[in-house]
């Protein structure tokens, strides 16, 4: 089943659960249609971070791309929350006939990815900074990274495996 959001009305990343224990989740909605695609925080971040590259990279091209600013919709998911499916891989390309970014969610199971199940959005250079800003800000308010590994560090602690398992105090 293939869902295409040409003009959301909203596209953004938002979890679901405790830091530790969140769930990231891909939402768009057009109407009256929506779609839910949950993704790991890693994919979620790199998506964020490489759609403010290719939107920087048109600013220097002379492209008319607004510049980054704070996200205004930082609110929360829309309910109910139901969970279209687990995506496996994402595509991102710049539309230059749409003038807009152009996202691609593709499915983990096979049987969905045979059956043609996908998620394409396309967002406008302004609803791309707006969900750009907002994932950066959703991927932020977890557990901080360690400085030297880069994962995570729980409330109990953290043993860096680049430290062979001893653990030392991270900050001062």
């Amino acid at each position: 089943m293939l869902m295409q959001f040409r003009h959301p009305d909203r596209c953004i990343v938002g979890t679901v659960g405790e830091p530790g224990r969140r769930l990231f989740i891909i939402q768009v909605s057009q109407g009256s249609r929506i779609a839910a695609v949950a993704v790991e925080k890693q994919q979620a971040q790199l998506l964020g971070r490489r759609l403010t590259e290719i939107l920087d990279q048109l600013v220097a091209l002379g492209q008319p791309i607004p510049d980054a600013f704070e996200p205004r919709d930082m609110g929360p998911l829309d309910a109910p929350l139901a969970v279209d499916f687990r995506a496996g891989a994402i595509g991102l390309a710049w539309d230059s006939g749409r003038m807009s970014a152009q996202i691609e969610l593709f499915p983990l199971d096979e049987d969905a990815q045979r059956d043609g199940t996908m998620v394409q959005i396309w967002l406008s250079p302004g609803r791309a900074r707006e969900f750009a800003g907002r994932t950066e800000r959703v991927v932020r308010a977890g557990r901080p990274a360690c400085p030297v590994c880069q994962q995570p560090i729980n409330e109990s602690g953290h043993i860096c495996p680049r430290s062979n398992g001893y653990r030392r105090q991270l900050f001062a």
